[in-house]
């Protein structure tokens, strides 16, 4: 393998680093592939964080946890009795790893049919977009004509907690509990932190998220937000804002946290600590410092708007870089870049990167909030409307949250969507389409949306912007 050349180098198998080597393969371009991670077996596990110990898995415990809450709470008035009811977690657990062993499976036979070479190791940028790879075997060094870093991030730590991976844990330890801990800690309340703390509240934990901020999701829009805060205090999840933790030490397998709620010092003990604070870009070890690529004074690679770095034909994309850190953002990088390189018109608007959290209820958003439209003096209609009014929600069972909608004054043009309720996942796709086209709330007003349907409240929103919406009083 030393001294070979390729078209493409990419060095990392995330979302977005597979979706580019695998784009670039179709464009008739010679490919490697570089990526390190290791399923517990020892093969090649691609995918990143987002498959291995991210988006899939937690989402397969959301699910499970979901379905065995419903048999417990809800299914009762749909006249289904279930006794005796009780969660197998290692069942889970061992679903979960299937999900994901599938789709690892899945990404290997596509570079095998896209005649990607892949390589399970790691790869260091040296100048001149030289490349060397470093396997279990061997070290050796190939050339790229172009290169594309796409090494995703890693979890952030605070001072004072560290992570055992047993008792103190970050979302990977999270994903693998073999029991249901009686209490469990959480250390931030935004996505990661939100989304586990719901799977263990459902299977039985006494949870306690400490957030540092003020406000509850502040990205948030402020409606949504509240929404969402009055629905997590009805679940029970304890969820403390303005509240820094101090430290974490482990004692007779609990863990002591210790916290300033407010100008007071307290203690709290849990048996599970995870520790949630957000992650940053997994730069480090990636690029010589004759390479070219300049980094951040937060660790991240400087690209423009294209993903170049300032490095001649080296492309940086996904959590590496500018813009947020979710997975369909990279994928959609990696294939933009993938295209230009092979001369085409890559496209990709991080204006219209629609975000999801899957709690029950989900949220999901996409473009402006009315405090940021307010801040940039933006003159805006909004309208909204209650899934509890929708026919299809209220057979459902499913009448929690609501849709809002953000409009210029002037131009009526789409410039916000927030959703928080069932299926609001889903529901995002037809705002962020709407806004990719340049298109108006008339434009969805009049858009025919199937009876009896959760989108009916999309639809409806829509009408409200201009006050006509019919099954609400305006």
């Amino acid at each position: 393998m030393s001294g070979k050349e390729f078209d493409v180098v990419v060095i990392g198998g995330g979302p977005g680093g597979y979706a580019a080597a695998i784009r670039a393969a179709q464009l008739k371009l010679s490919v490697m592939l570089i990526d390190d991670r290791k399923a517990d077996d020892g093969k090649p596990a691609p995918g990143g964080t987002c498959l291995n110990v991210g988006c899939v898995p937690s989402k397969a415990l959301l699910d499970s946890s979901k379905h065995f809450h419903h048999i417990q709470h809800d299914y009762v008035a749909h006249g289904i009795k279930v006794k005796d009811v009780e969660m197998d977690v290692k069942q889970m657990i061992t679903r979960k790893n299937g999900v994901v062993k599938q789709l690892n499976g899945g990404l290997m036979q596509l570079f095998k049919a896209n005649k990607i070479e892949f390589v399970n190791g790691t790869g260091y940028l040296l100048a001149d977009r030289q490349v060397q790879v470093t396997t279990d075997e061997d070290t050796t060094t190939v050339t790229g004509k172009h290169v594309i870093l796409a090494a995703g991030s890693v979890p952030f730590t605070i001072p004072g907690v560290e992570i055992d991976g047993q008792h103190i844990v970050d979302n990977v330890g999270a994903l693998a509990f073999e029991k249901t801990p009686k209490k469990l800690g959480v250390i931030g309340a935004g996505v990661i932190g939100l989304e586990m703390g719901s799977v263990w509240k459902r299977l039985g934990s006494e949870v306690t998220l400490f957030e540092a901020a003020d406000e509850l999701l502040a990205v948030v829009d402020t409606d949504m937000a509240r929404a969402a805060a009055r629905e997590f205090k009805k679940q029970g999840l304890d969820i403390r804002l303005g509240t820094k933790v101090q430290g974490a030490k482990v004692s007779r397998s609990k863990v002591k946290v210790t916290y300033v709620e407010g100008e007071k010092e307290q203690e709290a003990t849990f048996d599970k600590l995870l520790v949630a604070v957000g992650r940053r870009a997994a730069s480090e070890q990636l690029v010589a410092d004759d390479s070219g690529v300049t980094l951040t004074e937060r660790g991240q690679i400087e690209v423009n708007d294209q993903c170049q770095t300032q490095a001649d034909q080296v492309w940086a994309i996904g959590d590496l870089v500018r813009g947020p850190m979710l997975a369909h953002k990279a994928s959609e990088e990696g294939i933009a870049v993938a295209e230009t390189i092979a001369g085409h018109h890559g496209h990709f608007n991080l204006d219209h990167v629609p975000w999801v959290i899957y709690t029950d209820p989900e949220i999901a958003w996409v473009g402006k909030t009315e405090k940021e439209l307010k801040a940039e003096g933006v003159g805006y209609c909004s309208g909204s409307f209650p899934f509890a009014a929708t026919g299809r929600g209220l057979a459902m069972g499913e009448a929690s949250g609501h849709v809002k909608l953000l409009a210029d004054a002037e131009t009526d043009r789409l410039l916000g969507a927030q959703i928080i309720g069932p299926n609001a996942s889903e529901l995002i796709a037809e705002c962020v389409v709407t806004m990719e086209f340049a298109g108006s709330s008339e434009d969805l007003a009049r858009i025919v949306h199937a009876h009896p349907t959760l989108s009916e409240a999309v639809h409806e929103a829509a009408l409200a912007v201009d006050g006509r919406a019919i099954h609400k009083a305006n």
